[in-house]
């Protein structure tokens, strides 16, 4: 028998592991930080769907009767209507409220989050791939920004422009894009040092397409993480003012808005008008800064075990 007339035994071709699917691997790897994940999820879902889902719409008068107001956990109403969480002072189901009062909250602090990260790329790109005099002026705006507490440029702006959704989104969005373009910058003037860069200008291809191309998908990482702790602290940020009667107006109140009406009646056992909203709220921050936690962790290889 021949050479040519011996079986040849199949080649198996293993699947290539793509840099997704072993992010998501590794990201699984933690318990905790897929509990946290999964949690915020629903909340959002939750919060999103919260017109359908919860009992009552707390800010619709029609629904609410002062009869049923200041009703502990687990009450009933007149009508015979079970209030698991209790009624605040005008009579709104404590549930629905921290529902709604979540929604608005996430809302406004993904808004913001998204306006800042958009914002703060696109100026921590450009100081570093220009360079020279345009990345003075913008790192010294930047450490002009930083040097200042966040509370502090929200209230003064706030001061100035009024209360409404729009208002406290756009302070949120003052206070943090220079956390974005600080990020980006670093790692862009690392990248712009690479091969493929220098590649892409030997190409004579245009800036922007080098840009938003090739040197930006490069920096995303980082700014990932940044994002998602940014989001938990833009929503202790939103509460802070709204509890200081500053955020978002009082048709429309959030999480913080709800802590501070209730401020006035722990003194006098009616607590869960104020500690259930901020129960919520911490419970919401914890969970966004564990699953923040777990991705600077591992996007990080100085950080990893």
């Amino acid at each position: 028998m021949t050479d040519a007339a011996l079986p040849v035994p199949p080649v198996s071709a293993e699947p290539v592991e793509t840099p997704l699917a072993r992010f998501v691997a590794e990201f699984c790897e933690s318990r905790v930080a897929v509990g946290a994940l999964i949690l915020v999820v629903l909340l959002a879902l939750v919060s999103i769907l919260a017109p359908w889902l919860t009992p009552q719409n707390p800010y619709d008068m029609t629904q609410i009767s002062i009869l049923d107001n200041m009703l502990a956990p687990g009450e009933r109403s007149l009508d015979g209507r079970l209030y698991l969480l209790g009624t605040d002072d005008q009579g709104r189901d404590m549930l629905s409220a921290i529902i709604y009062g979540l929604r608005l909250s996430l809302f406004v602090a993904a808004s913001a989050t998204v306006i800042a990260l958009v914002v703060g790329l696109s100026v921590g790109v450009a100081a570093a791939y220009f360079g020279g005099r345009i990345d003075s002026v913008i790192m010294r705006v930047v450490d002009l920004q930083l040097s200042f507490p966040a509370i502090l440029i929200a209230l003064i702006l706030l001061s100035l422009l009024g209360t409404g959704i729009d208002k406290v989104i756009i302070a949120l969005v003052t206070t943090q894009w220079a956390y974005y373009a600080r990020t980006v910058r670093g790692g862009a003037l690392v990248e712009r040092r690479r091969e493929y860069i220098e590649a892409a200008h030997c190409l004579a291809l245009p800036k922007h397409r080098i840009i938003f191309r090739h040197l930006l998908p490069n920096c995303l990482p980082p700014l990932i993480v940044v994002a998602t702790v940014q989001v938990a602290h833009a929503i202790s940020l939103e509460a802070v003012l709204s509890y200081l009667g500053v955020g978002v107006p009082i048709t429309e109140p959030s999480l913080g808005l709800l802590i501070s009406n209730g401020y006035k009646y722990i003194l006098s056992g009616k607590y869960w008008v104020s500690v259930l909203p901020g129960v919520a709220l911490l419970i919401t921050i914890l969970l966004i800064n564990l699953v923040g936690d777990h991705l600077r962790d591992q996007l990080n290889p100085r950080l990893k075990k």
